[in-house]
């Protein structure tokens, strides 16, 4: 049996378990020997890690030819119009590649959001906007790629779903661990 942990890694973390001595590391939250993230949020990313101490599992989830769903919140800045979100839906060039298909809708900011220190920076002239995007890659800084290629820069992102695992219920900071019987 595997074991995974949920981690809602807060803004300014870095994925991994040895200090670097400018960051706070997976080791000020986690104290559990044996488990390793399964894949990486950017230093500037909130939201869901995910860790396990089963090799094979983690290779699962890290996979790009399995293609676990990766939902995100996005906070941007102006407001998306159809035509971006139609271009975010098709797929976006950014230069080195054409990024898959996502999905992508406008949304309210997020139920029970907690706060991100340091809060974003906003202009009082342009005003912001949440969308839900779900990719199935994983490129290095992605999404934040993809909302500036359509224009709208990301400000926020918070992962909130890889596959059916999720953050809901957990806080900043904080993990819950579960087990695992069969593979996703």
């Amino acid at each position: 049996m595997s074991r995974i942990l949920l981690f809602n890694k807060p803004y300014g973390v870095i994925c991994q378990f040895s200090r670097d001595g400018m960051h706070p590391t997976l080791a000020d939250y986690i104290a559990l020997p044996d488990f390793y993230p399964a894949g990486r949020l950017d230093t500037d990313s909130e939201g869901l890690l995910l860790l396990t101490d089963d090799g094979k599992l983690q290779n699962r989830i890290t996979d790009p030819k399995h293609k676990l769903p990766k939902t995100y919140w996005v906070q941007v800045e102006g407001v998306p119009d159809e035509a971006a979100l139609q271009r975010l839906r098709k797929g976006v060039d950014l230069k080195e590649y054409v990024s898959k298909p996502a999905k992508a809708e406008l949304m309210q900011e997020p139920a029970g959001l907690w706060p991100r220190n340091p809060p974003i920076r906003e202009r009082k002239a342009i005003p912001t906007s949440w969308l839900k995007l779900t990719i199935t890659e994983g490129k290095n800084r992605q999404v934040r790629r993809m909302t500036a290629a359509v224009g709208f820069p990301t400000l926020r992102l918070i992962r909130a779903q890889i596959g059916d695992w999720h953050l809901d219920g957990l806080a900043s900071g904080t993990w819950r661990g579960l087990e695992i019987t069969k593979m996703p």
